[in-house]
């Protein structure tokens, strides 16, 4: 089992030092974003979702820990967000570290945010998952998300 345990501002800081690099990776790679030009885009994303850093209002940034030994396995970014007129989570990023990968801690991590979001009243969860990662596209749909909207591109050679 998951426990959602609340990031320090430290943890945070480390968290960014690696979320903005393989954010400008991924988007890199799905061909949205030059790669000499992607880590600055990203940084300029994240300072615009999150102007105040970690203080940043209706942001919630977690460690996800393991029950039985309290060990960090991963760590969650979730905002508030308007969808259709109505405010919802949003993952921002999800992370479960490389050597706790494929033991269900993605899923029990989920089932948290769910108890998260129900406490704070939001009506649902979205997110965005990149074509290049078929792996979570599997695991978001086995938890019930049903896609809302889809890019595709063919390379013509």
């Amino acid at each position: 089992m998951i426990l959602l345990s609340p990031m320090t501002e430290t943890e945070f800081s480390a968290h960014m030092a690696t979320a903005i690099p393989d954010y400008a990776v991924d988007m890199a790679k799905c061909g949205e974003w030059a790669e000499a030009a992607s880590l600055g885009l990203s940084q300029k994303d994240f300072d615009t979702l999150l102007p105040s850093g970690f203080a940043t209002p209706d942001h919630y940034f977690y460690n996800l820990q393991d029950a039985t030994t309290r060990g960090t396995v991963g760590r969650l970014w979730f905002g508030v967000r308007e969808r259709g007129g109505v405010r919802i989570a949003y993952v921002y990023d999800i992370l479960v570290f490389t050597r706790y990968r494929r033991k269900g801690y993605a899923t029990e991590a989920f089932r948290a945010l769910e108890s998260e979001v129900k406490k704070l009243g939001l009506p649902g969860i979205g997110l965005h998952v990149f074509g290049h990662n078929p792996g979570a596209q599997v695991l978001y749909q086995k938890l019930g998300f049903q896609p809302t909207n889809m890019k595709m591109f063919k390379r013509i050679t």
